[in-house]
């Protein structure tokens, strides 16, 4: 299916769903307010003009003349309007299939009382309080994803997490260590917020950080204007760093091979920049009073068309004597496919899913769109003696916003207790 082909049939799927409501609304003002029935087609129907028009100079006209920032947000604008049309359909049609079950049932009803008696059919009337019940919907949705624009996308949580280690050498009993994953610097808007998000991190005072992968959307340049504030990411034992998925430039169309390669040079001296240790399949001894324990990166390994780049096998070369084996890995799904059981990695650090950016945590509970994808998607997980953390992510991509899962900065407090 061609690009064109398929933007003719997606706004043709808009047009009927617009299509739809303009006559259940345009009746609803009609009995409701009267004094804005005449005006309410020229305000329905310029925002799907708008929405055609910005998606075309986007798009088609101007392509190579708009930021990747702004196209964005104009993919957005249209996803929240259109979503929230989509589910005030949704409620409305049900309601249409009620009354026309409704319509079904009483018409057979009056017949077979009727004895062949001719009668009028039985109207019924759709119920005011359905579209009143409609708008609340659409207008909760655009109020929910706006809102989690303007505040969720940078309220950063820290969260505190006790990792226990049976096996940690007493020299690094209590040692703080923290972790950042998923910074995207290429989605951010509000340089102000971010530089908030790492002064939240430094005043923790953490031993050790761990960063587990995606600086980037695509290009190693979106770091560029971020390197002042992300150098201030510093620990007196280090920060490790792995690259994710997003970081190898795989997901944008290169003039080149050479292009790409030299993209990926650039990313890991952003790195070296920073004053981040990136890890490439290999792994660091850290020794505190004589005893020590391994950090070990590996390149990005995932599930489900993720590409697959990482030797966990070459990075845990040299590890055998170190009591306590730390891994980041950037997709979670690397733990069960080749840690779990089969390693003797103590505790693997990843990212990735965001918790889809989008969901509801209180207290132990949380769900997420992600928990259909993926096993282990935020928080601490544990089988026998091995662990995984999945960070729920320090930045944003695609929807540049964050409703109940918000960006987190983790904490963790090492023992052996």
């Amino acid at each position: 299916m061609g690009r064109t082909t398929g933007f003719l049939l997606f706004i043709t799927f808009l047009g009927f769903v617009d299509y739809y409501l303009y006559g259940v609304l345009k009746n609803f003002t009609r009995q409701s307010w009267p004094s804005i029935s005449r005006v309410f087609p020229i305000v329905y129907w310029s925002l799907p003009i708008f929405a055609i028009l910005l998606f075309v100079l986007v798009f088609w006209i101007f392509p190579g003349q708009v930021s990747p920032k702004v196209r964005n947000f104009a993919v957005t604008a249209v996803f929240i309007l259109y979503t929230a049309k989509f589910l005030m359909a949704i409620l409305l049609w049900l309601g249409d299939l009620w009354r026309f079950l409704q319509y079904v049932g009483q018409s057979l009803f009056k017949r077979s009382i009727s004895a062949g008696v001719t009668s009028d059919t039985p109207t019924i009337p759709r119920s005011a309080f359905l579209t009143q019940a409609a708008l609340a919907v659409g207008a909760t949705q655009i109020g929910t994803m706006t809102w989690g624009i303007l505040s969720g996308a940078h309220d950063y949580r820290v969260r505190r997490v006790t990792l226990r280690l049976p096996n940690l050498p007493k020299a690094f009993e209590g040692m703080t260590l923290a972790q950042l994953s998923d910074i995207h610097t290429g989605s951010f808007f509000n340089k102000k917020a971010v530089q908030g998000g790492v002064d939240l991190l430094m005043a923790e005072k953490p031993d050790m950080v761990f960063f587990t992968g995606d600086l980037v959307n695509n290009e190693a340049i979106e770091a560029q204007p971020y390197i002042p504030i992300f150098s201030q990411v510093k620990a007196p034992l280090g920060v490790f760093s792995v690259l994710g998925n997003h970081d190898y430039g795989d997901y944008k169309n290169w003039s080149s091979i050479e292009a790409k390669r030299q993209n990926l040079k650039d990313m890991k001296q952003v790195h070296r920049v920073l004053g981040w240790d990136l890890l490439e399949d290999q792994h660091r001894a850290i020794t505190l009073s004589g005893e020590s324990l391994s950090i070990i990166g590996i390149q990005n390994w995932g599930l489900g068309g993720f590409a697959q780049y990482g030797r966990l096998d070459q990075a845990l070369q040299g590890t055998e004597e170190h009591a306590v084996k730390l891994l980041l890995s950037h997709d979670p799904s690397h733990w069960r496919a080749q840690v779990l059981a089969q390693t003797d990695v103590d505790v693997a650090f990843a990212g990735h899913t965001h918790g889809m950016q989008f969901g509801v945590e209180l207290g132990d509970f949380k769900w997420s769109p992600a928990q259909f994808r993926y096993k282990e998607w935020a928080g601490l997980y544990q089988e026998n003696n091995q662990q995984l953390y999945v960070n729920r992510g320090f930045g944003y991509i695609g929807y540049p916003g964050r409703v109940g899962i918000l960006p987190e900065i983790t904490l963790f407090t090492l023992t052996a207790s």
